[in-house]
């Protein structure tokens, strides 16, 4: 007896998908825009017409940003300090900088890689 219930699902490649993620563009074609703001993910591709309501990312990018630039900064401090021994408000003011720049560049990206990884992986009805 064979189980008729779930459909014959082919495997995706989350590889290039999750690249396409990060370029900020569809993780089933590559062409079209995933977000047509900031961090507002399109409802569907405007190439191949893929579907994206149904994402989930919440709170997964922020968390995956702020890992990243955690160790962006830990070890621009660790450099600067042994290296430079700069004044203690151009250290603080510096690594502000980085951290606000890296964490504005990042976040859209983190958010693109996760949606591209619930698409590959088929999550959220995908």
């Amino acid at each position: 007896m064979t189980d008729t219930s779930l459909p014959d699902l082919e495997e995706r490649n989350w590889k290039p998908a999750v690249v396409n993620g990060l370029r900020l563009k569809c993780p089933n074609c590559g062409k079209g825009a995933l977000l047509h703001s900031y961090l507002k993910v399109n409802d569907t591709c405007a190439n191949c017409g893929q579907e994206f309501h149904h994402q989930r990312a919440d709170d997964g990018p922020a968390y995956l940003t702020i890992v990243i630039v955690g160790h962006i900064l830990g070890f621009a401090m660790h450099f600067l300090y042994s290296n430079f021994k700069p004044e203690p408000l151009t250290f603080a003011l510096s690594l502000s900088a980085v951290a606000v720049v890296s964490s504005l560049l990042l976040l859209p990206r983190m958010k693109g890689l996760m949606v591209a990884y619930q698409w590959a992986k088929r999550m959220h009805g995908f």
